[in-house]
């Protein structure tokens, strides 16, 4: 029977719920999650726990901090100038926004307090510092698509170069 692998390519049923047993992510009644095992594109832990599972297999799995978002760290929690938002909306108490930093890349924040002058934003992953349970079932595990060699940013490397 075929085992999940590095590099394979793996669609999971998934509920994720916090210590307290509230649900934070699922993939019930949506598709399922599709993900190339070792890529990055899910955190860590749940990567290495999908690793030799077979195909139709369930199993549930808890994940500490330090395999999921990490600790949250207070210096990401930051006072910035109303100004900065540019007047373009209200901040309230909970909405999120895409900060960008000075490399170009945006990072997600949330509003944490709202004062007179100034905002306060958390630059945390919501789930930091948070032990993780997860619930998954391994639905299909395929082969890696073979890249075409293209490096063009808007082709799909299993499909090829649309040029």
């Amino acid at each position: 029977m075929r085992t999940v692998k590095q590099g394979d390519l793996v669609t999971v049923h998934y509920t994720g719920t916090l210590e307290n047993g509230e649900v934070f992510d699922s993939s019930e009644g949506k598709e399922p999650l599709n993900f190339q095992v070792g890529s990055g594109m899910v955190i860590q832990g749940f990567n290495d726990a999908i690793v030799g599972m077979a195909e139709g297999e369930e199993k549930e799995f808890t994940l500490t901090p330090e395999q999921a978002y990490g600790y949250r760290d207070e210096r990401l929690v930051k006072d910035v100038p109303k100004q900065m938002l540019g007047g373009r909306f209200e901040p309230e108490v909970g909405m999120m926004l895409a900060i960008q930093m000075e490399d170009g890349s945006r990072v997600p924040a949330t509003i944490t307090e709202v004062k007179d002058d100034s905002i306060v934003i958390d630059l945390n992953p919501p789930l930091a510092g948070k032990t993780l349970n997860f619930k998954v079932k391994v639905v299909k595990i395929s082969d890696a698509p073979q890249s075409f060699g293209c490096s063009c940013s808007t082709c799909d490397p299993t499909k090829g170069c649309g040029f």
